[in-house]
């Protein structure tokens, strides 16, 4: 009897020590598809660098932005918003005018704002006369000022629309596609996306005046 259940032992054995290799060699050959499909799950992981593509500074008037330094979009970035452009020759009358109404703390304080900044070139437009009143009179100023700040973070994918400012009297429209955006049917933005520690800066050709 022992002799007969030790053949039953062997044959048994003998059976399962194929199934045994077989179940193993398959359960080792899941492991390598799983290590080979790890490049495929990393693959989105890639698309930051289509995302740092689409965040970088657009506009024929990128061209005069300094190209080292603390007024370089580098540098910028680095700043708050009313601190960045300071240091940023394209904007100086823009500062100066933020100085004046008292809002560099706020702008510098604010959190994921947008900011249409306008150039030099922007304000020259306006005559002397009419900008040295503007600029003397802090409440009208304020105003103004306020009018080119948004609330809220605008991508170039989200900036077509119509958008409360921080006037409360005025609102913000914009409209276009691509690189191409015109802001309240006036200004045009020559250099969009510029980023700053707190704010997305559109630096714009035009001053953005109240609605008469």
């Amino acid at each position: 009897m022992f002799s007969t259940h030790t053949v039953k032992l062997a044959a048994v054995v003998a059976l399962s020590l194929p199934l045994a290799l077989t179940a193993c060699s398959g359960s080792m050959t899941p492991a390598s598809p799983a290590t080979s499909s790890a490049p495929s799950m990393s693959a989105p992981m890639t698309t930051p660098s289509m995302s740092t593509t689409m965040a970088q500074p657009f506009g024929a008037g990128c061209a005069a932005v300094p190209t080292s330094g603390k007024g370089s979009f580098d540098g910028m970035s680095q700043d708050p918003v009313a601190t960045a452009a300071s240091n940023n020759p394209l904007l100086s009358t823009l500062v100066a005018a933020v100085q004046k109404a008292g809002l560099v703390d706020t702008l510098n304080n604010a959190k994921g704002i947008t900011v249409f900044a306008p150039t030099n070139d922007a304000f020259a437009k306006i005559d002397k006369a009419t900008l040295d009143k503007v600029l003397a009179d802090k409440a009208t100023l304020t105003a103004i000022l306020t009018e080119h700040v948004v609330g809220q973070p605008l991508t170039p994918d989200k900036l077509v629309g119509t958008f409360d400012s921080l006037n409360p009297k005025q609102g913000i429209t914009v409209t276009g596609s691509g690189e191409d955006f015109t802001v309240n049917k006036t200004a045009k933005v020559v250099c969009g996306n510029v980023q700053t520690a707190n704010a997305t800066v559109y630096i714009i050709d035009t001053v953005l005046l109240p609605a008469s």
